[in-house]
């Protein structure tokens, strides 16, 4: 393969697209998981402290295949992100998983 090539060892490099409103994002401290055969969905969610009430703020649908590749990735780099600024402290509890 020539330096420069676009295609890569797994295919063709992907370009993301973003208009303006999603690359502001969207903060969430909350995250309530659910699944099917066919689909995880993932709500996430903002709580404010002293409401009970968390607003929805995206809903991810996601195939159970790509949702372990999002869970290999996100362990991946929360791995690099403890080597290089040191562990993350969970709090009390913070190791158990709430489950919903």
């Amino acid at each position: 393969m020539a330096e420069g090539d676009p295609e890569g060892p797994k295919g063709p490099k992907i370009q993301l697209l973003m208009d303006e409103q999603t690359a502001l994002g969207r903060y969430a401290n909350l995250v309530l998981i659910n699944h099917t055969e066919n689909e995880f969905l993932l709500d996430f969610a903002f709580l404010q402290p002293g409401n009970p009430k968390a607003k929805v703020v995206s809903r991810i649908i996601s195939s159970p295949r790509h949702t372990k590749r999002l869970l290999r990735a996100l362990q991946k780099n929360l791995d690099r992100f403890e080597e290089r600024f040191g562990e993350i402290d969970v709090g009390e509890g913070g190791d158990e998983p709430v489950v919903h």
